[in-house]
């Protein structure tokens, strides 16, 4: 089969090969990989960011979707030519992460999507849309995912509320989204007067420009008639949480889910405090609600926002896309 393999740390290392086919096995589910969608995590992976003592040749990105192509003879739910999405933890069914579900993660300490085909368990793939086409389901399970579990799960939106989504990136798009179809008020920011237009045309009621208003969380509260947000995703860490945390109401959540700009932070816990603000990490969700998600999906029709497809012979220029900070969504690749 095909794969792209990294022989060393950097998008430059990032290798087009040939390389056996992985044995099914009786329990397990090959899948035809159709499309990857890659991640922030996948580029700071590639660069040596994270795992640096990651062991070579290692298959990168950690979403992405395909077909059932062959299922071990104990296998009852799938069959050839399911169109499903690839787990980004393969041991998340249902519940609470534990550290039991939460050891092995797709494209870090397994093999990545970016592999012609990979055996995946039973119980935790996941039908892909029917509404969508495959580019667009790849970014489900982690993106997609990420947004869901953070709005429904955790913070449990309800309709009224106002949300403050950060930048253009897969999950600040997936929750715009999201929040519209809850029927949210969606504040968002961008550094990008061409990202402006695009957000106002995907649903956004306010669009903040954060590089013409370092201290934004005044003007989120000022086109939010004087008062904070419900729900924010900070999808940057150091140089966004002071605000995010400023930016919003007594009772609000705060969903940590990235860390562009850094992943250590400083913060005044004055404000947490006074205003009974809830502070939560949290990375993606279960195969549980990504079926809820692909459910509210096709019900809803909700269409991911897709910038860019790169066949898997062009992978380092999808990297360096990912890396210039000027896609308006996700960049996919496609076999």
């Amino acid at each position: 089969m095909k794969a792209i393999q990294l022989e060393q740390f950097g998008i430059d290392h990032l290798k087009l090969v040939d390389i056996p086919t992985p044995h099914i096995g009786e329990n397990g589910v090959l899948v035809k990989t159709s499309a990857v969608s890659l991640q922030y995590l996948d580029l700071i992976m590639v660069e040596g960011n994270v795992m640096p003592n990651l062991k070579f040749p290692h298959i990168p990105v950690s979403e992405g979707m395909g077909v059932v192509e062959q299922v071990g003879k104990n296998v009852t739910r799938w069959k050839k030519g399911d169109r499903v999405l690839i787990p980004f933890i393969p041991k998340w069914e249902s519940g609470e992460i534990t550290t039991y579900k939460n050891q092995e993660r797709t494209g870090m300490q397994l093999s990545g999507t970016l592999a012609e085909f990979s055996i995946q368990p039973e119980n935790t793939l996941v039908f892909a849309p029917k509404n969508l086409s495959d580019e667009e389901s790849a970014s489900l399970s982690v993106a997609g995912l990420t947004a869901w579990a953070n709005l429904v799960s955790q913070a449990n939106i309800k309709a009224g509320q106002t949300i403050l989504v950060q930048g253009s990136g897969g999950v600040s798009l997936f929750a715009l989204k999201i929040a519209k179809i809850f029927g949210l008020k969606v504040i968002a920011t961008t550094g990008s007067k061409e990202k402006e237009a695009k957000l106002k045309a995907l649903g956004a009621d306010e669009v903040i420009n954060y590089n013409e208003i370092k201290e934004w969380s005044n003007e989120v509260k000022r086109l939010n008639g004087g008062i904070g947000v419900d729900i924010t995703l900070d999808v940057a860490g150091s140089e966004t949480i002071e605000q995010s945390i400023l930016s919003c109401k007594e009772n609000a959540f705060i969903g940590l889910v990235g860390f562009m700009s850094g992943s250590k932070i400083t913060i005044d816990i004055f404000p947490l405090i006074m205003n009974y603000i809830r502070l939560q990490g949290y990375s993606v969700g279960n195969a549980q609600e990504l079926t809820e998600l692909v459910n509210a999906i096709e019900k809803n029709n909700l269409k991911p926002v897709v910038d860019s497809v790169f066949t898997v012979e062009k992978t380092k220029d999808a990297f360096l896309k990912l890396k210039s900070g000027k896609a308006f969504g996700k960049i996919i690749i496609k076999f």
